[in-house]
């Protein structure tokens, strides 16, 4: 007889399912293989941390330079509409030495006037003042160039 016991009813059931004797697989490479790729995983996770990191500065520096900017449009947008405000035109436009205009007088396309031009209020006027209106062909020094020649 062997040096085993003979088992009988379940114990024989459950000693069919465990393997015995040299058939049994070597260990040593699948735990290997599983430390492997926990490593390699753990590995993976720690790159694509750092990656995620960095975006989340050049994020922040992103952020930083838009709030800059839209500040810095809010100011210059600030100055020009304190520059376009109508008393700020009428303050410069008197340092400049201009005087608000009168009633305008319009010329039609046949050449008559349609209003009465006078001189803007506050400006001294040379005695018998008329105003010059000249012909655009009295503008320029000779007769006008023909286009293409």
């Amino acid at each position: 007889m062997s040096g085993k016991p003979e088992l009988k009813g379940r114990a024989a059931r459950l000693a069919r399912l465990l393997p015995t004797g040299p058939g049994q697989a070597a260990r040593t490479p699948f735990v290997l293989l599983v430390v492997l790729l926990l490593g390699g995983g753990l590995i993976c996770l720690l790159v694509l941390n750092s990656a995620l990191s960095e975006g989340a500065f050049k994020l922040d520096d992103l952020q930083r330079g838009t709030k800059n900017l839209t500040d810095e449009e809010q100011a210059l947008q600030r100055d020009i509409d304190a520059y376009s405000a109508p008393d700020a035109l009428q303050h410069r436009a008197r340092e400049l030495g201009m005087v608000p205009g009168g009633d305008p007088a319009f010329l039609d396309p046949d050449g008559t006037v349609k209003g009465v031009p006078s001189a803007a209020p506050g400006v001294r006027q040379p005695a018998a003042y008329t105003p010059l209106v000249l012909a655009p062909e009295a503008m320029t020094d000779g007769p006008t160039p023909t286009p293409g020649r």
